[in-house]
């Protein structure tokens, strides 16, 4: 079930606040309703060592959803609360952003899940729900992921799913401790989602272990 509130409007990528639901997980708007559970989540700090982010306090973590509720309130980035469905608990994030509306084009990032969540199949979900909303909901022809160079989990992850590699964008970004990040790209296309849809949805039957 999907609660549908971003459209498609004419030959124009128009993204606006949705609820996106699973199996075993939802995706949810980000909220302060939010903060406690992510704070436990996001613990770990290993979770940061690609991200730069560290939202590992309560004081943190509430202004980290302060300003992703503006960011959604300007139309830049639409951050989601995943939520396991079992016990009903914030367990990670992940976001929509780099949107390009008249391009039809916008990225899936910004992801992290509590240490105990990683490679349980919860991944596979959110990215199965996020671009089919994407490519069946707003009618995208492109949705990129992007990490660092160096993070080869969530580089084979990406790679599960079936997004084809693009290529290193060297010296992408600078890091909070001064290193430069190279980051690796990877896309879906329009005319991949079908084939990227019956893979994912493969995964998530059990006819693949789901290890992402």
């Amino acid at each position: 079930m999907r609660q549908e509130e971003s459209v498609r409007v004419a030959d124009v990528l128009v993204v606006k606040p949705v609820t996106l639901t699973g199996q075993v997980a939802r995706l949810e708007p980000i909220g302060q309703e939010h903060a406690e559970d992510l704070v436990q989540a996001a613990s770990d700090r290993a979770i940061w060592r690609y991200i730069a982010l560290d939202p590992t306090s309560i004081e943190s973590m509430q202004a980290w959803i302060n300003s992703s509720i503006a960011e959604r309130e300007a139309g830049s980035v639409h951050r989601f609360a995943i939520i396991e469905q079992a016990s009903n608990t914030a367990v990670g994030s992940t976001s929509l952003f780099d949107i390009r509306p008249a391009d039809r084009g916008l990225e899936i990032g910004w992801t992290w899940l509590g240490k105990d969540l990683q490679r349980t199949g919860i991944n596979s979900e959110c990215k199965f729900l996020l671009l089919r909303h994407c490519f069946e909901d707003l009618g995208a022809i492109r949705v990129q992921l992007k990490t660092h160079r160096l993070n080869f989990k969530s580089r084979r992850a990406i790679e599960r799913i079936g997004a084809p590699f693009e290529g290193i964008l060297r010296n992408h970004t600078i890091m909070p401790d001064g290193t430069y990040r190279d980051s690796a790209y990877y896309s879906v296309i329009e005319n991949e989602w079908p084939a990227v849809k019956r893979h994912l949805s493969l995964i998530l039957s059990g006819s693949e272990v789901p290890n992402a």
